[in-house]
């Protein structure tokens, strides 16, 4: 079961809160999950738990709370504006500091891990350059990845891209990637489309989440 907790940015204080789940059985190390757009929802959930049952300790932070305490948005028309609206108000500074401070919540217990969906995507991507202490990142469909391309990762990084993603030029985006960083393993899954993670979306393939939660998982271990 998770709990909530709160945290405090590093960069001007602002405590914001967080879903926070013990990890079952031994320890594997710590996993950051960062949100779509939409907040907390149930697929952040139901990502949160999956984590624990692997036997990782699970912090999900709150990223729109600076706009919105406890936003949570529906999967429609309205919640998509709202999302997106409050992902440019919240800027580029402030997620990167909340990331920073989930991992020095996590740090002093083993390695620290993060995994991020859609908006997370990309705040993971920016991470995995600018937050110490993370010692592999997993990105899922994030669509501001290649126009950070010229950043470097300072751990293992891989990314995660569906074929039928009607708002990320897949292949367009790998050959990016490869470029700038032909060490860094783009998949993309043919059977999916954008949020391909959320089960039981219209986009959600079954085989493709899965392989795609395997590799995250057995990137972490190999760098835990």
């Amino acid at each position: 079961m998770a709990e909530t907790i709160t945290l405090r940015s590093p960069l001007d204080g602002f405590a914001f809160t967080a879903l926070h789940a013990a990890p079952q059985g031994p320890r594997q190390g710590g996993v950051i999950v960062i949100q779509e757009i939409f907040g907390l929802d149930s697929y952040v959930t139901e990502d949160v738990a999956r984590w624990s049952a692997l036997g990782f300790e699970v912090i999900a932070p709150s990223m729109f709370d600076r706009q919105q305490k406890g936003f949570i948005a529906g999967h429609d028309e309205q919640g998509y504006a709202t999302g997106l609206a409050y992902a440019r108000a919240n800027g580029v500074e402030n997620p990167v500091a909340d990331v920073q401070a989930c991992v020095d919540a996590l740090k002093d217990k083993g390695p620290v891990f993060l995994v991020g969906y859609c908006y997370g995507g990309t705040v993971a991507w920016r991470a995995a350059a600018q937050v110490p202490g993370l010692a592999a990142v997993s990105s899922y469909y994030g669509s501001g990845v290649a126009g950070l391309a010229d950043l470097v990762p300072a751990c293992p990084v891989i990314c995660h891209f569906g074929r039928k993603d009607a708002h990320i030029p897949a292949d367009q985006v790998a050959e990016t990637l490869q470029k700038a960083h032909p060490d860094v393993p783009v998949y993309i899954y043919e059977q999916s489309g954008h949020g391909f993670n959320n089960d039981g979306r219209p986009d959600s393939n079954r085989e493709d989440a899965q392989l795609a939660r395997k590799r995250t998982a057995d990137l972490f271990r190999a760098n835990a």
